[in-house]
C-alpha cells in the first residue's frame, strides 16, 4: 500500500471513521461517560491513543520511551464530569484532551508525507518483554494507524449506543 493511502486512513478516508470528527463535536459529559460492561469511556479511549501517539513520535524521534510493564498504564485516569461544580474544568481538560489528539495526528500524518529515506529510517524500540527490537518510521505509522482506527471503532459504537451517532460532520450509518 502506498503512503498516499496510509495519510487518507490517518483521516479517516475509505472504510476507517475519521478519529477526529469522531470526537471534535462530543461534548464532555458524553465523552466521560461509562457504559455499563464496557471499562472505558470515550475519554479514556482518547487519552490511550493520546499516550501511544506520545509513544510511538518519541520513538520516532530517537529517544527510548519506557514501555509500560502492564496494558492499564496506557489507560490513564480522566476527570469526572458528574456534577456541575467540576463541568467547567471538564470541560477545558475534554478541549486539551481532543486538541492533544488532533496534534498528535496531524504530527503522525505529517510524517506520512515523508520521503521515502525518512520512511525507511530504523526506529529502535524494546517490546514489554524487554528484549530489542526494530522496525521502520513506515511500520511504526502503519501501527499507529490501525491502533487509532481500531479505537475509532470503538468511539463510533459507543457513540451510537448513546444516541450521539453520527458526529456532525457525518459519518456511516449503516
Amino acid at each position: 500500500m502506498s503512503e498516499n493511502t496510509l495519510l487518507e486512513l490517518f483521516h479517516g478516508k475509505g472504510a476507517h471513521a475519521d478519529p477526529v470528527a469522531c470526537i471534535e463535536d462530543l461534548p464532555a459529559d458524553l465523552a466521560a461517560r461509562k457504559v455499563q460492561g464496557y471499562p472505558h469511556s470515550i475519554w479514556q479511549i482518547v487519552l490511550h491513543m493520546n499516550y501511544w501517539m506520545d509513544y510511538e513520535l518519541r520513538k520516532i524521534a530517537g529517544e527510548n520511551p519506557r514501555n509500560p510493564d502492564h496494558a492499564i498504564e496506557s489507560w490513564p485516569e480522566h476527570p469526572n464530569s458528574a456534577n456541575a461544580a467540576e463541568a467547567t474544568d471538564a470541560n477545558s481538560q475534554w478541549q486539551s484532551t481532543r486538541q492533544h489528539f488532533i496534534d498528535d495526528l496531524a504530527r503522525l500524518a505529517a510524517l506520512a508525507e515523508s520521503d521515502a529515506s525518512t520512511l525507511d529510517r530504523i526506529v529502535h524500540d524494546v517490546s514489554p518483554q524487554k528484549t530489542a527490537r526494530q522496525s521502520t518510521v513506515r511500520a511504526t505509522l502503519w501501527q499507529i494507524m490501525a491502533h487509532n482506527s481500531y479505537h475509532a471503532g470503538q468511539i463510533a459504537l459507543l457513540r451510537r449506543q448513546a444516541g450521539a451517532w453520527p458526529p456532525l460532520r457525518g459519518g456511516d450509518t449503516w
